[in-house]
């Protein structure tokens, strides 16, 4: 008996798929944007692009009432302002190429207002939560080995996930204790690793990677399979740790990034170095570890003062 066939998924017309093909190229090669932030776009553009198709439109010929009208529709099936601002941004860059290529001539999201979001502040963990995490692998194992040796890593030196599964041999220098990181926009950063998250990336080095590996590679931090993490695998690996150490907060390996920028600012360190080590472009963006570490400081006060 033959097996019911699955629903098909709506595709893109092709004059459409060529645009979104060269607004992909462009951004991976004039922009050096990374794969997944590129990925981001694309899935955003051809969501309004399905929806033009659904309406009897085109991605192409999109006006502001058809842009508004996909928001909307965004909005009252239960997604978020966030995300709504989050497609509008993709939007703009995508029209904003077109009518740069001269594709168009007007661009539909000019006059169009982002929704107001309030940003909210990242979540993070104490200094005790986050030693906590650290010793939660089991190092009698080549895995654990490799596990404390990335949390180290992650924590002392802030790296987002995608910087930290994919660094190679090279990047790191156990001699000088930096780290050499390819960050968004394959910009290059050196960060100082600590002499802790050193010994151990040496003895993972020196213990464990020669087992891991089943062929050449110079990737540093391998699978069971050996070869490089994903960075859901990774994940995982962090939620599994974060269980067995009785962490209940969110966890991700981004946590562990916003754990080393709040954890410097509440030792005073300096917020322009904490922008150079966190690979950031703007002030602004590291200024909301002040208000974490303000946050922080209110919930200490109001739990542990007579008059809190």
């Amino acid at each position: 008996m033959q097996s019911a066939t699955k629903e098909e998924q709506p595709v893109l017309e092709q004059a459409a798929r060529r645009l979104l093909l060269q607004f992909s190229d462009m951004l991976l090669v004039e922009r050096g944007l990374s794969k997944h932030t590129v990925s981001a776009y694309e899935s955003d553009i051809k969501l309004f692009g399905l929806y033009q198709q659904s309406v009897g439109g085109s991605l192409k010929k999109a006006n502001r009432a058809d842009v508004m009208a996909f928001l909307g529709s965004r909005v009252s099936s239960g997604g978020s302002a966030r995300s709504a601002a989050r497609m509008l941004s993709a939007l703009r860059r995508f029209y904003g190429f077109l009518v740069r290529e001269r594709f168009i001539t007007d661009d539909p999201t000019l006059l169009i207002d982002a929704p107001t979001i309030g940003r909210p502040l990242p979540s993070t963990l104490s200094e005790t939560e986050v030693r906590k995490l650290l010793n939660a692998p089991v190092i009698s194992s080549d895995i654990g080995l490799r596990d404390r040796a990335m949390l180290e890593l992650l924590y002392a030196c802030g790296l987002r996930v995608t910087e930290l599964v994919s660094l190679q041999v090279d990047q790191v220098n156990l001699q000088q204790g930096v780290v050499r990181v390819w960050g968004k926009g394959n910009k290059e950063r050196l960060v100082p690793m600590g002499e802790a998250a050193s010994d151990w990336v040496k003895r993972y080095m020196r213990e464990s990677r020669d087992n891991l590996m089943k062929s050449a590679t110079s990737t540093l931090f391998l699978s069971l399979r050996g070869r490089e993490m994903t960075r859901q695998s990774f994940w995982h690996r962090i939620k599994a740790h974060g269980l067995a150490a009785g962490i209940n907060a969110h966890l991700s390996p981004h946590t562990l990034r916003h754990a080393f920028a709040t954890h410097l600012v509440n030792h005073d360190a300096d917020l322009r170095v904490v922008q150079l080590l966190l690979g950031h472009s703007d002030l602004s963006t590291t200024q909301i570890y002040t208000h974490v570490a303000r946050e922080r400081l209110k919930y200490l006060h109001s739990k542990h003062h007579p008059r809190g």
